[in-house]
């Protein structure tokens, strides 16, 4: 999975939970808290869309290799 995440990816990671963590002690559980969760939600949903999206490619090139191994075996 680490080849996944790359470094900028973890320091967001890492970053966003701090600052949701620490607003949530900041600002306590009032309505404020909804939003703060909101941005960590779409924080969360941003960086599983870039993780399948990096699995997507991972695929995508292995099978174009098998194929151009297959292509360059007939020959």
């Amino acid at each position: 999975m680490n080849k996944h995440f790359d470094i900028p990816t973890i320091i967001v990671i890492v970053t966003t939970f701090v600052l949701f963590t620490i607003a949530l002690f900041v600002k306590g559980l009032t309505h404020d808290i909804l939003l703060e969760a909101g941005v960590f939600l779409v924080s969360v949903k941003l960086i599983l869309m870039s993780y399948k999206s990096s699995l997507t490619n991972q695929k995508m090139m292995d099978e174009l290799r098998e194929i151009k191994h297959m292509l360059n075996k007939d020959r």
